[in-house]
């Protein structure tokens, strides 16, 4: 059928876990082992599937119920503006319904030349405040390389750690201390030339991210993400002590609640990389922002934490995007959830060149945890 109603909505989340527990970032307490990934499938009258994150209620979901495809989604643009919480399982329903993969069609609307088989550069988000515990700096080191150690065996070639630990959970200048040994201790484990970035959460201000950047610079770390609340005169004091020192670091923001000004700052290079998060923001929104920045010349690194089902979505995103830098890789097995034709391998996700976002939902499972936690609506 050319416009087929959508004639069946059901929603309900699955459970994951990830490998290990996850310790605290600067302002929060541990993450723990459990994603939760709530998912929507959508079905239209020629019987056609697709399903992706949304966090939705039954209300929002009958008025989309028994509408026509085509005014809810449209190639051109993506999702309409009124159906937004359905984005991912509107764009994977389109892929679907195109026999096409929803980086082909993204790049299709932001002009992006798809390089196949597409293959996505990422960076391992787990290396959390897990050494909390240790009684000193050389065991929480220690502890910390040993994970970035697994990180590698598992095919990653960036990492991504957070520091903070000073701003709440220990003393201003252990912690301070701690976050150094951390940095030095994983570049010596994994080498002199993968890329380290720093995530400091806005735990600390100004000068303490000088200090740690000060005696970190021969670590050559690739970002420093968060480093304080969003503040343009900061910002441009600390662009402005990279260049007197040659630090190429770049500053990268926007995951959270980030200030209304944070684009503005990325046009005038303030800032390096926008990270705003794949789900508040969408899949439709990040493109058409992604295609002002490049414009801009600014760099992309969409956040997403927590679900999971982030990690492939997000690299169908990156196919799309000019000047996309890595996509987060949050490391979990979610069951009902599978993931056939994706792998990583020596840094890079393989991306499959399948329908929609490639991804497979366990029928039975699925079912379950909707008659279970979710709802089912039907035309």
């Amino acid at each position: 059928m050319e416009n087929p109603r959508i004639v069946a909505i059901e929603w309900g989340p699955l459970e994951g876990k990830r490998p290990r527990m996850v310790g605290s970032n600067a302002r929060l307490d541990a993450h723990g082992s459990n994603v939760r990934v709530p998912l929507v499938r959508l079905t239209t009258e020629d019987g056609t599937s697709g399903f992706g994150l949304a966090h939705t209620d039954e209300e929002k979901a009958a008025g989309l119920l028994g509408r026509r495809f085509n005014d809810v989604f449209d190639a051109k643009h993506g999702t309409a503006i009124p159906w937004q919480s359905f984005d991912y399982a509107l764009w994977d329903l389109a892929g679907q319904r195109r026999k096409q993969p929803v980086y082909i069609m993204a790049a299709g609307l932001t002009g992006v030349k798809v390089t196949e088989p597409l293959r996505v550069p990422c960076y391992d988000t787990s290396l959390y405040m897990d050494d909390l515990h240790a009684a000193d700096n050389v065991e929480g080191a220690q502890l910390i390389a040993r994970e970035a150690r697994e990180g590698y065996e598992r095919g990653h070639r960036a990492f991504k750690i957070k520091i903070g630990r000073g701003a709440r959970h220990m003393p201003l200048e252990q912690g301070i201390q701690r976050d150094i040994a951390i940095v030095h201790a994983v570049r010596k484990e994994i080498g002199p030339d993968l890329p380290i970035m720093l995530d400091a959460n806005n735990g600390y201000n100004l000068n303490i991210i000088k200090h740690i950047l000060q005696e970190t610079a021969q670590d050559n770390i690739f970002w420093i993400e968060e480093p304080f609340h969003e503040d343009a005169i900061l910002y441009e004091d600390l662009r402005e002590w990279f260049e007197a020192r040659q630090l190429p670091t770049l500053i990268s923001d926007g995951e959270g609640s980030a200030d209304p000004h944070l684009l503005e700052w990325a046009r005038i290079g303030l800032i390096d990389v926008i990270q705003y998060d794949l789900f508040s923001h969408g899949f439709t929104s990040w493109l058409a922002t992604a295609s002002q920045l490049d414009r801009w010349g600014a760099r992309v690194a969409p956040h997403h934490y927590g679900t999971h089902y982030g990690n492939y979505v997000g690299a169908h995103l990156a196919g799309a995007l000019q000047n996309f830098l890595y996509l987060e890789w949050d490391e979990a097995t979610t069951p009902g959830l599978d993931a056939p034709g994706y792998s990583l391998q020596e840094g890079l996700v393989h991306v499959p060149h399948t329908p929609g976002f490639g991804l497979t939902l366990d029928d039975a499972l699925f079912s379950q945890a909707r008659d279970e936690a979710g709802f089912a609506l039907r035309l």
